[in-house]
């Protein structure tokens, strides 16, 4: 069983993930405005993630007997300079996030709560790879200037993502 402040920072976190899944599907339909639709995709999967971010922390509170309590979540950006400043965005937000993760860890350790520990490694490891996707593809962006072939090749690169759930471990 969760103990109250747990509960409530889990709920607190579960409201991030629902913001991130909003603010990258903002990203997205800006990108599909610019008819990038290769950035459009990578904000399309990273929507998708979110979501599977905020439900799987949904279900271990409710497997742990816990409440989830929804909460209001914000309206997103919906302006943006260029996809590079997306970019810049994206890693500021994502850097947030793992921020905010460490902290709901730092109270499950504090708090001798082992299970809520070992299920949050996961977001832990999961936050280094958001971060390192974000640098590289921002550098490239930076690399290229934001525009010309450069930009094309990179939304070329990005088409191809896709989201695939991470398989249940035992």
């Amino acid at each position: 069983m969760l103990s109250q402040k747990l509960q409530d920072a889990f709920n607190e976190q579960i409201n991030k993930e629902l913001y991130s899944e909003y603010l990258y599907l903002s990203m997205a339909a800006y990108c599909y405005e610019m008819d990038l639709d290769g950035f459009a995709n990578f904000f399309m999967v990273q929507t998708q993630e979110e979501h599977f971010h905020a439900m799987k922390m949904f279900n271990f509170v409710t497997d742990c007997d816990g409440r989830v309590i929804l909460k209001k979540i914000d309206s997103p950006p919906v302006e943006f300079k260029s996809v590079t400043e997306l970019f810049e965005k994206t890693l500021e937000h994502e850097r947030f996030v793992t921020k905010s993760i460490n902290e709901l860890m730092d109270i499950a350790v504090k708090e001798n709560d082992h299970a809520s520990a070992s299920f949050l490694k996961w977001f832990v490891d999961e936050q280094v790879e958001e971060e390192s996707t974000d640098k590289k593809i921002l550098s490239k962006l930076k690399l290229v200037e934001g525009n010309g072939y450069g930009l094309l090749m990179i939304d070329q690169e990005l088409a191809a993502r896709v989201f695939t759930p991470p398989a249940a471990t035992a």
